[in-house]
């Protein structure tokens, strides 16, 4: 299986598809290109038989530090049409067990995905934030609801409304990962877990992952699209103006004038 994207790696083995994020220039920062190398990667996974699981991990000790911001502003990041939705409902939809593998910084988008993996699991030295606010922005890829009914609604909202950043140890006890091992192991556990997933009865796989997401994979795709209309039009705001100008201009943002 090959990737349409050099900064998006694919390998197959032993039924696991293995995705790489490789930018580390940008922190493995995404582009479109890039979401839609993922987005497509997925979706043929999703009907190959010879892929069982798949592992996701980002090169050079980084996960992933979010979204390019000169690519994200270049188009319509959230419409449904966009390289960033189409991989959102790929990742949302993906039937087969999804592990993620997160070393050093997993920003925005890098944290939110892990609510739709099965399993993830963090090096020591991973550092987690959603700064939507921040930027002026707002939560997205149904973060605003499953992070309340994950950790509770006192938790999330420090994460989402302060921007909190967090660490390996914090993102296990919030319940976003499973565990937290030392950098070096983080993606041969999830390796690991892989290969013994990928032994199972893949039918009986499928159907225990769709079991378990039945009270909620309605209503989160509801929300996903419902966060993608209020994201593209903050895009379009004065706030998140002032704070990409601040962030070209490395200089902490100005909003007292809101």
């Amino acid at each position: 299986m090959q990737s349409s994207c050099a900064e998006v790696q694919a390998q197959v083995s032993d039924r696991v598809l293995e995705i790489t994020i490789v930018r580390p220039e940008r922190k493995n920062a995404l582009t479109m290109a890039m979401y839609q190398a993922m987005a497509d990667l997925l979706n043929t996974a999703a009907e190959d038989r010879d892929v069982r699981v798949v592992v996701i991990t980002g090169a050079e000790g980084v996960f992933t530090s979010g979204n390019d911001l000169m690519d994200f502003l270049g188009g319509a990041a959230s419409s449904e049409e966009s390289p960033v939705f189409q991989f959102m409902v790929a990742l949302y939809n993906f039937p087969k067990p999804v592990i993620a593998a997160i070393n050093g910084p997993a920003v925005g988008i890098g944290t939110t995905m892990l609510l739709h993996c099965d399993m993830a699991f963090a090096g020591e030295d991973a550092l987690f934030q959603m700064p939507f606010v921040n930027l002026g922005l707002c939560p997205e890829y149904a973060s605003s609801y499953f992070m309340p009914r994950i950790m509770g609604h006192a938790r999330a909202a420090e994460l989402l409304l302060l921007g909190k950043k967090f660490d390996a140890a914090e993102a296990v006890e919030l319940g976003i990962c499973n565990a937290a091992v030392a950098a070096e192991e983080a993606l041969p556990r999830a390796r690991q877990v892989a290969a013994e997933l990928a032994t199972r009865a893949p039918e009986a796989v499928r159907l225990s992952k769709q079991l378990l997401r039945k009270g909620t994979h309605d209503r989160g795709l509801e929300v996903i699209q419902e966060e993608a209309g209020h994201f593209q039009k903050r895009l379009q705001s004065e706030e998140f103006k002032e704070a990409a100008t601040a962030f070209m201009e490395k200089r902490p943002a100005d909003f007292s004038r809101f």
